[in-house]
């Protein structure tokens, strides 16, 4: 035994994918019917890719 001590070493991780390259926003038709947890689960999923990747809301209504 040397009487060495090892200091920790602090890991960054490294974010390989974010999905910003095979993910887009879903979007819904006026005609569309849809549960509220549906509308719930799209919000959520539309607003983490405009946080994450940018995502701008679409110039079609």
């Amino acid at each position: 035994m040397t009487g060495r001590v090892n200091n920790p070493v602090a890991v960054t991780p490294t974010i390989v994918d974010n999905g910003c390259n095979w993910t887009r926003p879903i979007f819904i038709d006026k005609t569309d019917k849809l549960s509220q947890g549906t509308v719930d689960q799209i919000l959520a999923h539309n607003m983490t890719g405009q946080r994450l990747c940018g995502w701008q809301p679409s110039k079609k209504n």
